[in-house]
C-alpha cells in the first residue's frame, strides 16, 4: 500500500479517537461518576447528552454546506484544537451551565472532523483502489472507546472526574501531533477519478438517497440510547456485579473489527443488505436489557451494540460516498444530519422516559422499535442490488 495512504489511514483513526472516542463517548463512562459526585437526575444526563447531539446536528449541517475544496486539512486541524480544548475545559468546571455549552461546542466539532476527516480518508483510499479498508478507518472509534473505558476507571481514581476530562485532552494533544505529520495534501490523478466513477455505478441511484438518510436517522434515535446510558444501567442495577465501566470496554473490542467485518460483508452480499441485517442484529442488543439486566445480560448487550454502532456507520456513509463520489463530504454532511437529529432527541426522550417510569424498560423498546423501523426503510433498496448480481451472471456468460 502507498505510505501516503497508510498515513491518512493512521491520521483518521486518530482523528476519530479525538473527536469521537474522547469528544463525544467517554462522556458515557465518566457520567456516572458525575452523577456520584452532583446528584444530578437521568433527565438532566439526558439534557448534557442531547447538547452534545444538538451541536452534532449544527455541525453535521454545516459540514454539508461547506465550501472548503482544498482547505479540508487545516479546517481539520483548527477542529481537532477546538475539540480538545473542550475536552479539557470540562474539567476546569463545575457548572451545568458551562458543562451544556461545552458539550455543544464539543459536539459541533465532533460533526466537523468526522466528515471532514471521513472524505478525506474514503477519497484516499478509493482513488487508490483500497475502499475496503474504510473499515480500518472507522475501526479507530472502537478502539478509543476501548482504551477510554479501561484508563478512565484509575484516572478517576487519582484525579477525580474532573481530572480524567483533563487527562484525555491531554493524550488528545500527542495523537494531533501525529495526525499533522500524517495528513497532508495530496494530488489526485485521473485515473483515480476514474476509479470512483465506476465505483458509483454499482450503488442505488441518487434517487434511492433519502431512504438510506431516513433509515440512518431513525438509527441514530435508537442506538444513542445504548450508547448513552448502558453504562449507567449496570451501575444502577443489582443483579449486575463488576466493575460498570467494564461493559464500556466490551462495546469498544466489539467496535474494533466490526468496522473491517461489516464492510467486508457490504462487498460480498451487497451494501443495503448488510446494513438492514446489522440494524436488526443492534435491535436485538439494545433490547437485551429491557428483560433482565444481570452481569452476562448486559456484557452480551454491550458486544452486540459495539459489533453493530459503528459497522453501521462505516456501511452507510462508504453507500452514500459510492452514491455521490464527487464532493463527498457534502452527502456526508447531510446523512450525518439525519443521524445527529435522531441521536439528539434519542438522550432527552429516554432521560425524561426513565424519570417517569424509574425505569430503562420502555426507553429501550422504544429505542428497539425506532431501529427496527429504520432498517425497514432500506428494504427498497435490495432490488439495486439484485440488479447488481443480475448483471454479474450476465457479464460471466459473456465471458464463456
Amino acid at each position: 500500500m502507498h505510505k501516503q495512504t497508510v498515513q491518512y489511514l493512521f491520521g483518521g483513526i486518530f482523528s476519530l479517537v479525538i473527536a469521537m472516542s474522547i469528544g463525544r463517548f467517554s462522556f458515557t463512562v465518566i457520567l456516572p461518576y458525575m452523577q456520584d459526585t452532583f446528584a444530578f437526575s437521568h433527565a438532566t444526563a439526558g439534557f448534557l447528552a442531547t447538547s452534545n447531539y444538538l451541536g452534532y446536528l449544527v455541525g453535521a449541517l454545516v459540514a454539508g454546506r461547506l465550501q472548503i475544496g482544498g482547505k479540508r486539512i487545516p479546517f481539520l486541524q483548527i477542529s481537532l484544537v477546538i475539540s480538545i480544548l473542550t475536552t479539557a475545559m470540562m474539567g476546569f468546571t463545575d457548572a451545568v451551565i458551562a458543562w451544556y455549552v461545552l458539550r455543544f461546542i464539543s459536539g459541533v466539532m465532533s460533526a466537523l472532523i468526522f466528515v471532514v476527516a471521513a472524505s478525506l480518508v474514503l477519497d484516499q483510499l478509493a482513488g487508490n483502489g483500497k475502499a475496503h479498508l474504510s473499515g480500518l478507518f472507522y475501526s479507530g472509534v472502537g478502539a478509543g472507546i476501548a482504551l477510554s473505558a479501561v484508563i478512565v476507571s484509575p484516572i478517576h481514581a487519582m484525579f477525580d472526574w474532573n481530572g480524567t476530562w483533563i487527562a484525555l485532552a491531554l493524550f488528545s494533544v500527542v495523537l494531533l501531533v501525529f495526525i499533522v505529520l500524517f495528513i497532508k495534501p495530496v494530488t489526485q490523478h485521473p485515473q483515480q477519478k476514474q476509479s470512483q466513477t465506476i465505483a458509483s455505478q454499482k450503488v442505488p441511484p441518487t434517487t434511492w438517497m433519502k431512504w438510506l438518510i431516513l433509515g440512518y436517522s431513525l438509527e441514530g434515535l435508537g442506538y444513542i440510547v445504548t450508547g448513552t446510558f448502558i453504562v449507567s444501567i449496570a451501575e444502577e442495577s443489582t443483579s449486575f456485579h463488576g466493575d460498570a465501566t467494564f461493559v464500556w470496554f466490551v462495546v469498544g473490542i466489539a467496535a474494533i473489527p466490526s468496522c473491517i467485518v461489516w464492510s467486508t460483508l457490504a462487498q460480498r452480499y451487497g451494501y443495503v443488505r448488510t446494513l438492514l441485517i446489522s440494524m436488526l442484529i443492534q435491535g436485538l442488543g439494545i433490547v437485551l436489557p429491557a428483560f433482565a439486566t444481570n452481569t452476562m445480560t448486559l456484557y452480551i448487550s454491550a458486544f452486540i451494540f459495539g459489533a453493530t454502532f459503528m459497522g453501521i456507520t462505516t456501511v452507510a456513509t462508504t453507500l452514500a460516498r459510492q452514491i455521490f463520489p464527487v464532493n463527498s463530504h457534502k452527502i456526508l454532511g447531510y446523512l450525518t444530519a439525519g443521524y445527529a437529529l435522531g441521536q439528539m432527541l434519542g438522550p432527552s426522550l429516554a432521560g425524561a422516559l426513565t424519570n417517569y417510569t424509574n425505569s430503562y424498560q420502555y426507553a429501550l423498546f422504544g429505542a428497539t422499535a425506532v431501529v427496527v423501523i429504520g432498517a425497514l426503510c432500506l428494504i427498497g433498496g435490495l432490488k439495486y442490488e439484485k440488479v447488481k448480481v443480475g448483471e454479474l451472471a450476465t457479464q460471466v456468460n459473456l465471458s464463456k
